[in-house]
């Protein structure tokens, strides 16, 4: 496991979510309640980008199908998606926010 800094704490507003290539990987980092969480950018439904989805408090929905999931888990929430999609350990290491790949 490699730990890797993917933005600064600063670059991302609470309530707000990026989307960052992690070796040749896009993953999802929100900030909420000025915590970070940090998701594939994956639908396990059909394989879909979640980058554009409407998140709201702790979950985003694939703008595709409607598939709901919870960031900080990864567990789906609603159908069509059955599958979680792949959570990373994120924690905050002065002023960098770092992920466990």
């Amino acid at each position: 496991m490699t730990e890797i800094c993917v933005l600064k704490t600063d670059e991302l507003a609470d309530g707000e979510k990026r989307l960052c290539e992690v070796d040749d990987k896009l993953v999802l980092v929100f900030r909420i309640a000025e915590q970070f969480f940090c998701i594939d950018d994956i639908c396990t439904h059909d394989g879909g980008t979640l980058a554009d989805g409407e998140h709201e408090g702790y979950e985003i929905a694939c703008p595709r199908h409607g598939a709901r999931f919870d960031i900080r888990t990864g567990k789906p929430l609603s159908m069509p998606a059955t599958q979680p999609t792949k959570v990373y350990e994120c924690r905050v290491d002065g002023d960098q926010v770092m992920i466990t790949i």
